[in-house]
């Protein structure tokens, strides 16, 4: 596993009353689901990413293990849709990115779509390449962090190498 790390671009603010910079980027995992990759749709959506103007300062493709998924889904162990869940996640590689940009949460959020691929609105991410599947686990091509400090803690866990 290698992780390719871009360079960094940092864009500020000058919050003038008080003489300071005020970083305006945050950043937000994105993840392309092993349905994505089966598709072969890893290439078209790095596009729509760099096309909305974000940047990907790192990106490894991966089989994700079950230590992993466990940390990164930890509030839904327990809940009766996990197994399928796990067992979906780990079918394949996986393609993680860490994205930068601003407000990148929230927009990334904007071009994935709904959670749910059927309800999700043509040209989002989730819209175009998702769809309805048989079993308890909604396979809906991408995953994008759903806070900045989820963001924080899902990057420490899926690209522990990476500085800030």
């Amino acid at each position: 596993m290698k992780t390719i790390t871009f360079r960094r671009i940092f864009r500020y603010n000058i919050d003038i009353m008080n003489w300071r910079k005020i970083e305006m980027t945050e950043r937000t995992l994105a993840i392309v689901k092993p349905d994505g990759v089966n598709q072969k749709k890893v290439g078209e959506i790095i596009r729509r990413i760099e096309r909305k103007g974000y940047d990907i300062i790192a990106i490894k493709m991966l089989q994700a293990d079950e230590k992993l998924l466990r940390q990164h889904y930890a509030e839904l162990v327990g809940r009766p849709f996990f197994p399928g869940l796990l067992k979906y996640m780990m079918e394949n590689e996986v393609v993680a990115m860490v994205v930068e940009g601003d407000n990148v949460v929230k927009g990334w959020r904007t071009l994935m779509g709904t959670t749910n691929p059927t309800e999700a609105t043509p040209g989002t991410i989730r819209g175009d390449f998702g769809r309805d599947w048989p079993g308890d686990e909604v396979r809906n091509v991408v995953h994008g962090s759903d806070t900045p400090e989820n963001a924080e803690r899902e990057i420490k866990l899926w690209f522990p190498e990476l500085k800030r």
